[in-house]
């Protein structure tokens, strides 16, 4: 079974906070984003997406440990679990994500994103309306729906 990931919901109003991503590795069979894309060959042509801040779940580790643990990684966030949102998959792994409630603190990018961060593999946080998420991409595109009924509640 492939690692779960566990995934941080951060609303504020009719946003929710995101990852805006652009990735570009040397080659297509190294690229994660050209192996969903069906993509083969030398060269990867870099993407633009989003993502929500999340990542694996970690031996011992429950998803909701996951998730606060990622979002606090990532961004220096603190927050506490408000409920399970909804099941998925994200690069055919299975995933949970979780709303939070209670956060505390400025997001400000952190953790090994931080320190990736550079043009082949950059990392920007930001606030996300949902008329934005085609735009930006926002992976996986199953979540984009389910978010915008949530965020518009």
């Amino acid at each position: 079974m492939r690692t779960p990931r566990a995934v941080a919901v951060v609303a504020e109003g009719r946003r929710v906070l995101v990852i805006k991503r652009y990735l570009r590795k040397e080659s297509a069979e190294d690229c994660v984003k050209c192996a969903d894309d069906g993509r083969k060959g030398p060269g990867c042509p870099g993407h633009h997406y989003a993502v929500l801040p999340g990542g694996h779940v970690e031996d011992g580790e429950s998803g909701e440990e996951a998730a606060l643990r990622e979002l606090r990684e990532e961004t220096t966030l603190e927050a506490r679990i408000d409920r399970l949102l909804w099941r998925g998959r994200h690069h055919g792994r299975p995933v949970g994500y979780y709303l939070m409630r209670d956060v505390r603190g400025s997001a400000e990018l952190s953790g090994p994103e931080a320190h990736a961060h550079g043009p082949e593999n950059s990392f920007e946080l930001l606030w996300a309306p949902p008329d934005a998420f085609g735009e930006l991409n926002l992976y996986p595109p199953d979540i984009r729906e389910p978010l915008s009924r949530l965020l518009m509640d």
